[in-house]
């Protein structure tokens, strides 16, 4: 069972350099992880090439590299994720698509949507823009990645973030203005 305090108490003893707490904790997150990954996916063709198993076991190789990261919960724990996979299907998408889109400013983060459906130099462009975003507000861009690069649900966000509904509504629909804005700019 994916319980947030076990969660929490294995990242930790990780952190500290106990190598015996990777496996117990890779068992409680991966699932979560390989969920998340596939919700990016709901919007892919068959014939993609990368699939969730391979984005969260990328994901994995890059957390595992990490030297002495330090979480605070569980909440920053997916934060981090969020951003490794994003980076990971950012990266993927500079490679696929090495254009910058022409015209038109289109922010993929509906509801119901899957953000992927977004061509490739868009992604590239949503991702330069929450850069811009985690160096202003490090709150709301980790409410763009946990809700709609992780797929969670605003009451799931929430929960993640300590808040109340409503105040992650209100902080999305700001942050999603900002990019749009932002790309605008661009």
């Amino acid at each position: 069972m994916d319980l947030p305090g076990e969660i929490t108490v294995l990242l930790s003893q990780w952190s500290d350099g106990k190598q015996e707490a990777l496996a117990p904790l890779f068992e409680l997150i991966y699932p979560k992880l390989r969920q998340m990954a596939g919700s990016l996916f709901l919007s892919e063709g068959p014939g993609h090439v990368l699939q969730p198993t391979g984005v969260v076991n990328e994901f994995f190789l890059k957390f595992v590299r990490q030297q002495s990261l330090q979480f605070e919960d569980r909440e920053h724990f997916y934060s981090l994720a969020a951003r490794l996979m994003r980076r990971i299907l950012v990266d993927y998408a500079r490679q696929r698509h090495s254009r910058k889109r022409d015209g038109g400013v289109a922010v993929p983060l509906e509801e119901g949507s899957a953000w992927t459906e977004a061509p490739g130099a868009e992604l590239v462009d949503i991702d330069r823009a929450l850069e811009e975003l985690q160096k202003i507000d490090q709150r709301k861009c980790r409410i763009i990645d946990l809700r709609f690069f992780l797929g969670f649900t605003s009451e799931e966000t929430a929960e993640i973030m300590g808040s109340s509904k409503a105040t992650v509504d209100r902080e999305l629909r700001f942050a999603r203005g900002w990019i749009q804005d932002s790309m605008g700019r661009s």
